[in-house]
């Protein structure tokens, strides 16, 4: 359920709100402005998520932990990562308007590889088999 949360929030903030954003405030910088509000709490809902699934697996292993469990941390990690790497280390430049086309082709890029993982993480949790 929690990946599912994760997964919704990043696909509804980056693929639906930030774009209506865009097209419907006309002003590039308001929009902006809100766009990078929206991605900070984003990255505060992936770092939360990550964490408390994190703490999930870990408690749910064994001494030896199976492939379908390492499989998913390493997910979950890559995830956070690039949330935590979004956040302060791109989201700054692009605020400073620091060669503003490559940061933000960064970022985008990054939050996309994060959806893609949070997206392959939940697909695979939906996969195991319950018990």
């Amino acid at each position: 359920m929690l990946a599912a949360f994760w997964w919704g929030s990043l696909t509804t903030i980056g693929f639906l709100v930030v774009p209506m954003l865009f097209a419907k405030l006309g002003n590039p910088s308001v929009a902006g402005n809100f766009a990078g509000q929206l991605f900070e709490a984003q990255s505060w809902i992936a770092i939360a998520c990550g964490l408390i699934l994190l703490i999930h697996f870990r408690s749910k292993a064994d001494e030896r932990m199976d492939g379908p469990a390492m499989t998913a941390i390493f997910f979950i990690l890559g995830a956070l990562l690039l949330a935590l790497l979004q956040q302060y280390a791109v989201a700054p430049r692009i605020l400073a308007r620091e060669n503003l086309k490559l940061w933000h082709a960064v970022g985008t890029g990054m939050y996309f590889v994060q959806w893609l993982c949070t997206g392959v993480l939940l697909w695979r949790m939906g996969a195991r088999k319950p018990g």
